[in-house]
């Protein structure tokens, strides 16, 4: 693998700097550093940061590859300047087992656009009843650590607990789908005035609050890891704070899509709009924001939730839930939180990259961009502006919220251990 210079880009949207790259590894980080037969790719105004990476995406594979596969959301992932996703466990047959989470490790691993580290099930088939071969998930070639039933909520207290209790032994967390299902049998959309007004069941806040509450005092009481998926209210964060100011051991992650979108969409009757947890108020959105910038939200994880045409092309009580995520997340980060002045680039950096790398123990992730360290990088056109297109997308999905809105930001070039996956805004 032949050297390579990034010269002149912000890293981490610093002052200027080169940044040489050594077959898998950066080799040096600097001034004016010699080329010396490099490639050089001239990167003055541009962004450096570290490879993102997403503790929430859904790939599909195995069975519904009508969706999404391993490589076609891996090339999605690398388009969004990703270097590693972790796979949800709602697949068919479920990822409940050390064979199939061994089988989506190995598939991410062979195609090579980003790493795949697979999410195992908390219980056996998402039932909610017994729980799945943590253990043995754990001491596969994969090494699970997060465990989810994301898609379901793991709503009986004691399986809870008991999921608790067992990852502690290895470090591992439970990623929780907070979601109580008898506050939401029915549900269509967020509940309020806009639900009342539609005629829409309603999902009210409380079935998300309620759950984080019990949970984050069951992972008090064990002494465990929490982590909270898509937290999507007001009430959800001031949980969470409080939670944290207990000194409970407990993260959360918001979707870029609760970051900038409404209920009020919802009056379009678009499915597209159509998500698990719905859409929520202005206030809810900014309440995210806030928390976000502040800390007690640590993360931003994408959701990526990709359906074929059929599934979402319908009647609106009939449409799947979910939006694709992986390649408009960071333009809608830089959005809502870069251009508004709430974050810095490092301040996405550490919430993009370095955090969900440390959540997930994602090892030779998230570290900083200098000498020694794996050439996991992501550079990024913050000057540009353009009309989100979904026929240019590498995913096999095209829900996305944003067809012919204008986003800023533009992911020029991914390097997964110093091999180009992306090269001028193109997969290589």
């Amino acid at each position: 693998m032949s050297k390579i210079l990034i010269r002149g880009a912000q890293v981490l949207g610093g002052e200027p700097q080169d940044v040489l790259i050594d077959g898998e590894f950066i080799e040096a980080v600097g001034s004016g550093l010699d080329a010396d037969g490099a490639q050089v790719i001239e990167a003055g105004g541009k962004v450096l940061l570290p490879g993102l990476v997403d503790l929430h995406t859904h790939l599909r594979e195995p069975g519904r590859e009508d969706s999404e596969t391993v490589l076609t959301g891996t090339r999605a992932a690398a388009s969004g300047g990703y270097t590693a996703v972790f796979a949800m466990a709602n697949t068919f047959p479920v990822a409940d087992t050390a064979g199939v989470v061994e089988q989506v490790y190995r598939l991410g691993q062979e195609h090579g656009y980003c790493d795949v580290q697979p999410i195992g099930a908390v219980t056996v088939g998402l039932e909610g009843k017994k729980l799945a071969e943590l253990g043995a998930m754990h001491e596969s070639a994969a090494g699970v650590t997060v465990f989810s039933d994301d898609g379901k909520c793991v709503d009986d207290a004691v399986i809870m607990r008991r999921a608790l209790e067992y990852v502690k032994a290895f470090g591992g967390v439970v990623a929780q789908h907070a979601q109580e299902p008898r506050l939401t049998e029915g549900a269509q959309m967020n509940e309020g005035i806009v639900s009342a007004e539609l005629g829409l069941g309603g999902w009210p806040a409380v079935a998300e609050e309620s759950i984080i509450a019990r949970d984050v005092l069951l992972a008090e009481h064990v002494g465990s890891r929490v982590h909270i998926c898509h937290l999507s209210t007001a009430g959800s964060v001031e949980i969470v704070r409080w939670a944290k100011s207990r000194g409970i051991d407990v993260t959360a992650e918001v979707t870029p899509h609760h970051l900038l979108l409404t209920d009020e969409l919802v009056r379009t009757y678009n499915p597209v709009y159509k998500v698990n947890p719905p859409l929520r108020t202005e206030r809810d959105v900014l309440a995210l924001r806030e928390a976000l910038a502040d800390g007690t939200i640590d993360i931003v994880a994408t959701d990526h939730a990709p359906h074929p045409h059929e599934d979402k092309d319908c009647e609106w009580g009939a449409a799947a839930m979910g939006m694709v995520g992986l390649e408009t997340a960071l333009s809608v980060v830089q959005h809502t939180m870069v251009d508004t002045g709430l974050l810095d680039w490092a301040g996405v950096a550490e919430r993009m990259s370095f955090r969900p790398a440390r959540i997930g123990r994602l090892e030779g992730h998230g570290r900083p961009i200098s000498a020694g360290e794996p050439a996991n990088l992501t550079l990024v056109d913050s000057a540009y502006r353009g009309d989100v297109d979904p026929a240019g997308f590498a995913s096999r999905s095209r829900n996305t919220p944003y067809e012919g809105r204008e986003l800023p930001g533009r992911v020029t070039h991914t390097f997964l251990r110093g091999r180009a996956t992306v090269v001028d805004g193109k997969l290589a």
